[in-house]
């Protein structure tokens, strides 16, 4: 069997071992230290958002986001369809309930038409929405000054679902940039990693501080341990910032090789009959944190799994697009404009209620959509063998 190529390993850059020494020398090994304070400061630089708070991960830091808001029971929050769960589960931790919007065609993100649609439909009733949180899919912005400019109107808040794309950029800022807060992860598989871990970042230095305050379990200013709220055991430990530090320092790089990793496989790839790739808004610089290809069956010859699972026999990790929210069990979806589809699969099997605009996009690039192995450390064999691996599933 051939080694095994995964679809978005680590990578190492060097220094992280040095950093991680320095904090076993001051023995801050626990969720406090001088790495933690020094990572955070870094990373508000890069990312150019005056205030950061390190944190366990990406889903901490949506959860003190919401908790800052006021998010609970009663209230809805409008967010992506297309995205990872953990960008809305802690709409559900407040006890709200989300409304998913669909993507648009030209960038897979939150389609703003839509969601001024239901913005103003849902201002009319007099029912708006605790926040809007549009995810940056697959390390490309969303249109964040269109999409801030319409929850403006309305006096209604946008988080920045940036977990999957720190080093990108909108209109040459950092993605993030013009929302009110914005989350990033460090999970193991994204472009850099402290094994696991978040980011919440605002340019307001009073909604960090009171997330900083929760996320250490909400203890008041006292010689013994008092609460006057609850709060969570959400920080960062040393030893984590200490990686994401050594990490932080090869950020571009890590950039500079995805990108020239998606270059690679659009060169082979992109006059297959059958194959195109998800496409970079203009309006700023994708990371392409992963290569992703949409697969028409007819002109192909087979389909998106059949592909997946061809990749599979041969030792290669690839995976489909995510699976829209509305079409996740675990939600009960009340769906006005959207496929039977989810409805029939929500009504039999969910649990938390939720609501969805539209749902077709979001769909049809679920059903067609596969991620390609993207890790920066692979060798140009590497990439080969993925590249054979596709072009073969055409004789399946």
């Amino acid at each position: 069997m051939d080694r095994r190529i995964f679809l978005s390993p680590p990578h190492m850059g060097g220094k992280e071992l040095e950093y991680i020494r320095q904090a076993f020398d001051s023995n801050y090994i626990a969720p406090v230290g001088p790495m933690v304070d020094t990572f955070e400061k870094a990373f508000a630089e890069v990312v150019g958002i005056a205030h950061a708070v390190a944190l366990s991960s990406g889903t901490a830091a949506m959860h003190l986001a919401m908790r800052n808001l006021g998010v609970g029971p009663g209230d809805e929050v409008f967010a992506s369809t297309l995205t990872f769960v953990g960008s809305v589960t802690p709409i559900v931790f407040q006890g709200a309930r989300p409304v998913f919007i669909d993507a648009d065609r030209d960038t897979w993100n939150l389609d703003p038409d839509l969601l001024a649609d239901e913005l103003a439909r849902c201002a009319k009733n007099g029912r708006l929405p605790k926040a809007v949180v549009p995810t940056d899919l697959y390390g490309q912005c969303v249109d964040m000054d269109r999409i801030v400019s319409i929850c403006d109107h309305y006096g209604v808040p946008v988080i920045s679902d940036s977990a999957e794309a720190l080093g990108a950029l909108y209109k040459g800022r950092h993605a993030g940039v013009g929302a009110a807060a914005a989350v990033f992860s460090f999970n193991g598989n994204k472009i850099i990693t402290t094994s696991g871990g978040g980011m919440l970042v605002s340019e307001d230095g009073d909604f960090i501080e009171r997330a900083r305050f929760l996320s250490q379990q909400a203890r008041d200013a006292a010689p013994h341990y008092e609460h006057a709220t609850i709060g969570y055991n959400y920080r960062m430990s040393n030893i984590l910032a200490a990686i994401g530090l050594g990490q932080l320092e090869c950020l571009e790089a890590r950039v500079r090789r995805t990108r020239e990793i998606f270059d690679y496989y659009r060169t082979a790839l992109s006059e297959v009959p059958g194959i195109s790739f998800m496409p970079e808004a203009g309006y700023g610089r994708a990371t392409r944190w992963l290569t992703v290809i949409l697969i028409d069956p007819e002109a192909f010859g087979t389909d998106r799994e059949a592909v997946r699972l061809a990749l599979e026999a041969r030792n290669i990790e690839a995976r489909p697009v995510w699976k829209p929210m509305h079409l996740q069990p675990a939600f009960v979806v009340d769906a006005d404009i959207g496929s039977g589809r989810q409805r029939s699969n929500a009504t039999l099997r969910g649990r938390y209620p939720a609501r969805a605009v539209g749902g077709r996009i979001a769909e049809m690039l679920f059903d067609h959509g596969l991620c390609l192995p993207s890790g920066t450390a692979m060798t140009r064999a590497d990439l080969d063998r993925v590249i054979d691996a596709v072009i073969f599933c055409r004789n399946l």
